[in-house]
């Protein structure tokens, strides 16, 4: 199916003042009912004000997929966002139910940033808190539990990810041009102050605002509780926890907009009602897309299918190599989502991928982008070096590679260090590191060309090692057995002459 245009979509931003927020059912079905009415003719004309701003930009692109409530005034989150408009501040949560980002929750940072790209100010909130409870949204069953010391590690671990983010953005992607500012970055733990708030100050000053019958028809509340296993009270108040966030972020930083990914949208609903009744005034919410894998299955730690952005998870090649992989159906609609090329620009890819898809230069430029966003430069120059190594065979790329580039790329290999004694044999090498059998099969595995030495296959098991060809100039060898078996040698004590 086509990408909505823009107008249409516009009647989500219709006046909607103080009127009571729809339910999420309305939400679903008013959604539902605009995508199928999309006119051709409704794409705004780039002149338009409403096609340059930030919302329209990003609902263009695919980034911002729905927004909360469906009605808001037009004068309102229109305006409040168009170029020229004082900045207003936007944040989004992220759980530190493990000790580092993935590619899933990658677009709702990417939000952020367009964003901070506009202008306008950012918070990355990290739950230190409300990790302790567990988000119920799009679960079958309560989260395991987590001690207090995993969450604080995990919430560190998230901590950094984030910032790190934010600082690649800023020195790589960030050009400072007259008349544009890049907004303020903050990145919080909820930690702060609701580890200090009373369950009675809370149920006070929060619990009469949310209604009963409201949270009870979320969508994630209604499943878990017609389930065998049920729900418990600790996961039933999450949204109002989250909700309390919002408010609390409304009141010291003056955040008007919340992110989240697709299946936040109850929770969203939820701070809006809160902040909406404590203040009389309009907050909004937007959701950002799911990444899914070609099966349908949401990408993520739940999944069992999560590309980290922690380089000790998921290495800077891992990482670069997942988009490589992406197929064509998908790839164009990734670079509008992923990265900060412009339209024209991806244009000009995909026109140039027409004619030579053999290369996968959409592809590449994808994995480019998002690698050096994440790693920073040096990662995404050692994605490249692991990448020729592995797929091209390439001897000087392996040579360039340090140790923990070499463990990064064979993970699976056993690291061996080895005190290389003059007259060292292919045989000698393969036995102390236990590749081969001993005996004659082992013997014979070698000649049949069962064993290669940093790519070179070796058939003579009583070829004496030599420096440059055996054991590369950064003191590491790669022996291979087989087509799987990696072993990484570490030299020690090496000279000039074996």
């Amino acid at each position: 199916m086509a990408a909505p245009t823009f107008r249409a979509g516009r009647r989500w931003f219709l006046s909607a003042r103080r009127a009571a927020p729809p339910s999420p059912r309305l939400l679903v079905s008013r959604t539902r009912r605009q995508r199928h009415d999309h006119q051709p003719d409704a794409r705004p004309t780039p002149g338009s004000p409403v096609a340059t701003g930030l919302l329209a930009t990003q609902y263009q692109r695919g980034l911002f997929q729905e927004v909360f409530p469906p009605q808001p005034a037009e004068e309102q989150l229109i305006e409040l966002l168009q170029p020229g408009r004082p900045p207003v501040t936007a944040y989004c949560g992220f759980d530190p139910t493990a000790d580092s980002l993935h590619v899933g929750h990658l677009l709702a940072v990417l939000g952020l940033l367009h964003f901070q790209r506009a202008g306008h100010n950012v918070i990355a909130l990290v739950g230190g808190a409300t990790a302790q409870l567990g988000d119920p949204s799009g679960r079958t069953k309560a989260r395991e539990p987590l001690t207090a010391e995993q969450v604080r590690e995990r919430a560190r671990g998230l901590r950094e990810g984030l910032q790190r983010l934010f600082q690649n953005h800023r020195e790589l992607f960030w050009a400072e041009e007259e008349g544009k500012r890049l907004g303020s970055a903050h990145v919080l733990d909820n930690a702060g102050w609701l580890e200090n708030e009373s369950v009675i100050g809370f149920l006070v000053g929060v619990g009469g605002h949310l209604r009963m019958g409201t949270l009870l028809s979320r969508q994630s509340c209604k499943a878990r509780l017609s389930s065998p296993e049920g729900m418990g009270l600790a996961e039933f108040l999450y949204p109002a926890l989250q909700a309390y966030d919002f408010l609390h972020l409304y009141r010291h930083y003056g955040c008007l907009i919340q992110l989240g990914g697709a299946d936040q949208m109850g929770n969203i609903m939820s701070g809006y009602d809160l902040v909406s009744k404590v203040t009389d005034k309009d907050v909004f919410g937007i959701t950002v897309p799911l990444i899914t894998t070609t099966t349908g299955d949401k990408l993520g730690k739940s999944g069992g299918n999560a590309v980290w952005l922690n380089r000790n998870r998921t290495s800077p090649f891992e990482l670069y190599q997942f988009f490589v992989r992406q197929p064509d159906a998908t790839v164009e609609r990734y670079l509008k989502l992923f990265t900060f090329l412009s339209g024209l620009e991806i244009d000009h890819i995909m026109k140039v991928h027409a004619k030579e898809s053999e290369k996968r230069g959409p592809q590449k430029r994808l994995a480019a982008e998002v690698t050096k966003l994440v790693h920073g430069r040096n990662g995404l120059e050692s994605a490249k070096r692991c990448t020729k190594a592995f797929y091209h065979n390439n001897v000087d790329a392996l040579e360039s590679m340090s140790d923990e580039e070499l463990q990064e790329l064979f993970r699976e290999a056993s690291y061996i260090e080895m005190l290389l004694e003059p007259g060292t044999t292919v045989l000698d090498l393969c036995r102390k590191a236990n590749a081969i059998a001993d005996g004659p099969k082992g013997y014979r595995d070698i000649t049949v060309g069962a064993v290669s030495i940093n790519h070179i296959t070796e058939t003579n098991p009583d070829a004496v090692l030599i420096l440059g060809q055996h054991i590369l100039s950064n003191g590491l060898s790669l022996l291979r057995i087989g087509k799987r078996n990696y072993y990484i040698i570490k030299w020690l004590q090496l000279s000039h002459e074996v």
